[in-house]
């Protein structure tokens, strides 16, 4: 069980304090969801959406980047 979960409604990391999905957990998801990738972005898709709604502040780009943007 990882430290590294999200602390709502600010979505920063409950392990570490940075913006969740942190480098530490992203490390977990791609070891997690090895040879699944279309599963890790839908899993992190599925985030997006929740944190589209308490983060309406942050720019719609800043949050595909952070949620998706770093997933290959």
């Amino acid at each position: 069980m990882t430290a590294h979960r999200p602390v709502l409604p600010a979505w920063t990391c409950g392990g570490c304090g940075s913006d969740w999905p942190c480098p530490t957990r992203r490390r977990e998801l791609v070891a997690e969801y090895d040879r699944a990738s279309v599963s890790l972005a839908l899993y992190l898709a599925a985030q997006l959406v929740d944190a589209t709604r308490d983060l309406a502040q942050v720019p719609a780009g800043s949050l595909h980047q952070r949620f998706l943007g770093w997933i290959r």
